[in-house]
């Protein structure tokens, strides 16, 4: 009898062992810029996700995993998607009414800016100095409240693969200005020195909002990460943390 018990309480140790393990949430990215991914391992998202793993939340673990843009898109729309997404708007997934997916608050605020140099006319509020000019844009990214800029502005769009290349080709002449997020921009130009050669200019619109996207099959874990969410921004742990990237 005691065997059959020691045998029991090891097969349900094997159990519970497996069902802890089997419980990771998936939280995926597309980004790949500086201060929200840097390349050591850190930033803004890595923090955020370290941050959930230690509310310990019902016993789940979070694991951050980087997928490029277009084949997230995809997995979302099949419903194929097996995890979250950190760092979306429902504006870049035409679900303003937040029907489609499930959503947090958001947990930051950026907008967009547009980089030029410093020596340049350019203004985003001046349409004239933009005529016929070249805008980098990042390849797949929606850029809410921009298109009638464009059309004011006669500018015509480049296509990058990343915004750091688009500030790279900025930088060697091969286009005139570049749009990114603001966060970006100020951390590229701090990180680089650039100070004297970039300037930054807030384009016009609403500000980006960043929150957490759950696809209605992990309404689970949008369930247990939403209510963390909603008071992150007044925790005086995270806002350190922010702040250690501005």
């Amino acid at each position: 009898m005691k065997n059959i018990a020691s045998a029991f309480s090891l097969l349900c140790a094997l159990l519970l062992g497996a069902g802890a393990r089997a419980d990771i949430v998936n939280v995926y990215t597309s980004a790949n810029f500086a201060p929200l991914m840097l390349g050591d391992g850190r930033g803004i998202y890595p923090d955020l996700v370290a941050y959930l793993n230690r509310r310990k939340l019902d016993g789940v673990t979070f694991r951050l995993l980087y997928i490029p843009r277009k084949r997230l898109q995809v997995k979302l729309e099949d419903g194929s998607l097996d995890g979250i997404v950190i760092g979306m708007m429902p504006e870049w997934f035409d679900d303003t009414a937040q029907n489609k997916y499930l959503w947090t608050a958001p947990f930051a605020t950026d907008r967009f800016a547009l980089v030029a140099p410093a020596s340049g006319p350019i203004d985003p509020a001046l349409s004239d100095t933009l005529r016929g000019k070249t805008v980098g844009v990042t390849l797949g990214y929606v850029y809410p409240g921009l298109d009638d800029w464009f059309v004011r502005a006669r500018a015509q769009r480049s296509d990058g693969v990343s915004d750091e290349k688009n500030i790279e080709k900025l930088l060697l002449g091969r286009v005139d200005c570049v749009i990114v997020a603001e966060s970006m921009a100020r951390n590229f130009i701090r990180t680089h020195q650039l100070g004297d050669k970039l300037r930054v200019r807030a384009m016009p619109g609403p500000g980006t909002e960043r929150r957490f996207l759950a696809p209605r099959s992990q309404a689970k874990a949008h369930a247990r990460i939403a209510p963390v969410i909603r008071k992150l921004r007044n925790d005086p742990e995270w806002k350190r943390i922010v702040a250690s990237y501005e």
